[in-house]
């Protein structure tokens, strides 16, 4: 199968593609995360449709954080305290974002303001250590308000949320580093299953012609888990892949506008 870039620029092999994702994957399980954000935003470059973008990125999310899940829960890093409140928002919110027929223009605008945010997470939000100072009721209520909102993301548009939520608890002071990148991995599987089953369900899509770039995240993402945090900073890796996004970004922006 050949994805066709934007305008009449060519086409590119899909196992060049699955190299990049390979890569992409190895990258972000090491620090738990799935990668949606940077799938998305190559499914988009290369032209896929909006149709398919968030299942295939849904689906390639499911894979990575899966062996991520599995390794947080075995090391006791999981805390079900601190993960369930985000889960009883998104999981339905996640659904019904995968359950919606929306425009290309709605899906197209929709992505582009998630994307903007990821980059803004990835090069603005610096600083983890900051910290905010909240009372225990905002901490209470502020997880089911941040699950539903990144549950709809997810449903919608294929972006696991994880890149958002990991930090979030961090500077929210809701949880511990490693606390916080086990409630990412496991919130991105869960949703992403989620959004998967209303995506197939009101969706149509061939899987069969994504298996190259199912293999590849399959081998990057155990080998990323397998390894760990490497000896890269988290914050480096995801500002080497957020040029991606940020190519996604300025690609879609000039579609949107001038087409």
């Amino acid at each position: 199968m050949e994805i066709s870039l934007f305008g009449p620029t060519g086409d590119v092999s899909i196992w060049i593609v699955a190299t990049l994702f390979l890569g992409i994957a190895f990258m972000y399980s090491s620090v738990g995360l799935g990668g949606g954000s940077s799938y998305t935003a190559l499914l988009t470059i290369f032209g896929v449709s909006y149709v398919v973008i968030p299942t295939v990125s849904l689906s390639l999310n499911l894979i990575v954080t899966f062996a991520g899940s599995i390794n947080f829960i075995r090391h006791k890093h999981a805390r079900f305290g601190l993960i369930w409140p985000f889960l009883v928002t998104s999981i339905p919110m996640a659904y019904l974002g995968g359950s919606l027929h929306l425009s290309q223009t709605i899906f197209g605008w929709l992505l582009l303001g998630s994307l903007i945010f990821v980059a803004a997470r990835i090069y603005l939000v610096d600083d983890l250590e900051l910290g905010f100072e909240l009372s225990d009721r905002v901490k209470k209520i502020l997880p089911f308000g941040l699950g539903g909102i990144l549950g709809f993301l997810a449903g919608t548009v294929g972006i696991g949320g994880g890149i958002y939520l990991v930090p979030l608890i961090i500077l929210f002071g809701l949880g511990k580093e490693k606390e916080a990148a086990a409630t990412g991995a496991i919130f991105i599987w869960i949703n992403s299953l989620f959004g998967i089953l209303a995506r197939v369900q009101f969706h149509e899509i061939t899987f069969s012609d994504y298996l190259p770039l199912i293999g590849a995240v399959v081998i990057g993402g155990f080998g990323g888990s397998y390894f760990g945090a490497a000896r890269v900073e988290p914050k480096v890796i995801q500002r080497i892949l957020g040029i991606v996004i940020l190519i996604a970004l300025v690609l879609l922006a000039r579609k949107l506008l001038f087409t």
